[in-house]
């Protein structure tokens, strides 16, 4: 558990859109057509992102400028729950699998995930709309996903539904340890007093 931040440190919470990537400087070739998390608040220099979410995937990221707290949430295995909308009505077995873990492809290896927490949602969870439109059930029915990983490969969760059957259209962040999105809007930044996982 990590106790109250030293004082000159600060912690941020922020509902990453879709489109961002999880980082302040962009070394690759397209420098000038990827948005930063830079862009969405003044944030202190020395603000890193606490792990990541792809460029094409939502919700809660963490940040702080304390490199310690940094490293103590990525390596010390505090869960990760994530809504996934995915192509199809997902299946119990599907479901099934997922818990006990499925064999994906990560650095050019197959890796069998960990088991985890996974069990379709009923409905549809209330986010804000996205920036860019999902498919319309013209083109077939959606479901919902929860997924609670203690682990956090490279495009984990949308790796572990295709595996299943069930491709990921949109995939949100939405707890991180106790810390929840909650009502929290796309973009929207919060300060906090103490990062208590």
């Amino acid at each position: 558990m990590l106790e109250e931040k030293k004082k000159d440190d600060r912690h941020f919470m922020i509902y990453k859109p879709y489109g961002y990537l999880s980082q302040f400087v962009n070394n690759g070739q397209k420098q000038n057509s990827k948005k930063l998390l830079g862009e969405l608040f003044d944030f202190p220099n020395g603000t890193m992102a606490i792990g990541r979410l792809d460029e094409k995937s939502e919700g809660l990221l963490l940040l702080t400028t304390d490199g310690k707290t940094s490293n103590y949430i990525c390596s010390s295995g505090i869960e990760k729950e994530y809504y996934a909308q995915v192509d199809g009505d997902i299946t119990n077995d599907a479901i099934s699998k997922l818990t006990n873990g499925v064999e994906i492809g990560f650095d050019g290896k197959k890796y069998t995930t960990n088991p985890c927490k996974a069990f379709k949602i009923n409905g549809i969870p209330d986010f804000p709309e996205r920036s860019k439109k999902i498919r319309d059930e013209r083109h077939g029915p959606t479901s919902w996903v929860s997924i609670t990983l203690k682990e956090g490969k490279f495009r984990q969760v949308r790796k572990m539904t295709s595996a299943v059957g069930f491709p990921t259209l949109r995939l949100v962040r939405i707890r991180v340890g106790n810390i929840q999105l909650s009502d929290m809007q796309i973009g929207e930044v919060k300060e906090l007093q103490t990062v208590m996982l």
